[in-house]
């Protein structure tokens, strides 16, 4: 088992990912654009965490856990019909999802994933 912990996308505040001990942890994906609703943002978000889980050798149907922020719970529904068309059918994750402010009032959704790698 190896100790270092490697991080990905390293900016002065924050890294996009770190792993650890085969474990790879997401920082909170938010959408590149706020201009659509939320289903677009679902799908923005939905596919930035599978591209950066790839780049960490890991892929969606190993994730162990997703945290989701949604800045309106009332739009659980509309966000649950993009996250099951993307999801591994028998590999859905345990999940929590909860109503939360987020840093740019145009975000209506950020995601925190933590998984496997390959």
């Amino acid at each position: 088992m190896s100790r270092d912990i490697g991080r990905v996308g390293m900016a002065a505040r924050y890294s996009e990912a770190s792993i650890f001990n085969g474990v790879v942890y997401l920082a909170g994906m938010v959408p590149e654009r706020g201009d659509t609703d939320i289903r677009g943002q679902t799908e923005d978000v939905l596919a930035q965490v599978e591209q950066r889980l790839l780049e960490c050798g890991s892929d969606k149907s190993r994730i162990l856990r997703a945290q989701i922020y949604l800045t309106d719970i009332r739009e659980i529904g509309a966000m649950n019909e993009v996250w099951d068309a993307w999801v591994v059918p028998g590999a859905a994750p345990p999940r929590a999802t909860v109503q939360a402010p987020l840093a740019n009032p145009a975000y209506r959704i950020e995601i925190v994933v933590t998984a496997a790698q390959a």
